[in-house]
């Protein structure tokens, strides 16, 4: 799909513009309730390491306790991150967002991504139990690449006169792995688990979210009746964006952040 730069109308860029700046203020009000009132609630980052047991003369694994992080201050940040982005995309950089979007891409919405929704991932993986630091980076490197990929399927498009799929395919793929390690936590063999109901109802609502902007990016590339329209694509990634972190938010924050 081969976008040609053509000059969008002023009223609609217009009422883009007011959309976006709804949006942070929307975003923003939500990450001010999480850091006011969330409770201290706290999870730990550890580590394994090897040790080498003279007595046994064996290698052991030796975990520790590296430092705790209260997950209230991380909700409100990805909150933040998009309310951040979206005042960005309304006032300071809106002529460039205009621009992109006058192409059919829209890279501020890839880098906002890569790093709220990482971040999201982060909070999911831990409320399964997943600590360890390593597992960590490697949750946000596999998410953040999937983001990129949709940034290389915007960019790759906007000069193809044919939709090339390897982005969107390689990125699927890339994404899909801090979910199987989820779901592996989430449903682990035996009784070694047993979390509460909402953390189910997170990875319900969320994997479904997760895939919906797939869908959307489907639709777009499809030009599927009224997506036939970049600027509604861009509308649904908006009110999409915004759903699916509201949804994380107050589920955490109903399930373990609802001060004593």
């Amino acid at each position: 799909m081969r976008a040609n730069e053509t000059a969008l109308p002023g009223s609609r860029l217009r009422s883009l513009r007011r959309f976006n700046l709804v949006m942070a203020a929307l975003h923003a009000a939500q990450g001010a309730v999480m850091f006011v009132l969330s409770s201290s609630f706290a999870l730990p980052v550890t580590a394994a390491f090897l040790h080498f047991d003279e007595a046994t003369e064996r290698l052991e694994g030796l975990s520790r306790e590296l430092f705790s992080v209260q997950i209230g201050p991380l909700v409100a940040a990805f909150l933040f991150m998009s309310a951040l982005a979206h005042l960005a995309v309304g006032t300071v950089a809106f002529r460039r967002y205009a621009s992109q979007l006058a192409r059919g891409v829209n890279f501020a919405r890839w880098i906002e991504y890569a790093f709220s929704s990482s971040l999201m991932m982060v909070v999911i993986a831990m409320l399964v139990g997943i600590y360890d630091i390593a597992a960590l980076l490697l949750v946000v490197g596999a998410n953040a690449a999937m983001i990129l990929f949709g940034w290389m399927m915007e960019l790759h498009n906007e000069r193809t006169e044919r939709t090339d799929w390897t982005a969107f395919v390689f990125g699927s793929l890339v994404g899909a792995l801090p979910w199987v390690a989820v779901a592996l936590y989430l449903w682990s063999p035996g009784e070694m688990s047993n979390p509460p109901a909402f953390v189910y109802g997170i990875f319900g609502s969320l994997f479904l979210f997760f895939n919906v902007f797939a869908v959307n990016m489907v639709l777009q590339y499809r030009r599927v009746g009224p997506w036939r329209d970049y600027l509604f694509g861009e509308r649904a990634y908006i009110v999409l964006s915004l759903v699916a972190k509201s949804a994380l938010a107050w589920q955490v924050f109903a399930g373990t952040l609802r001060p004593n």
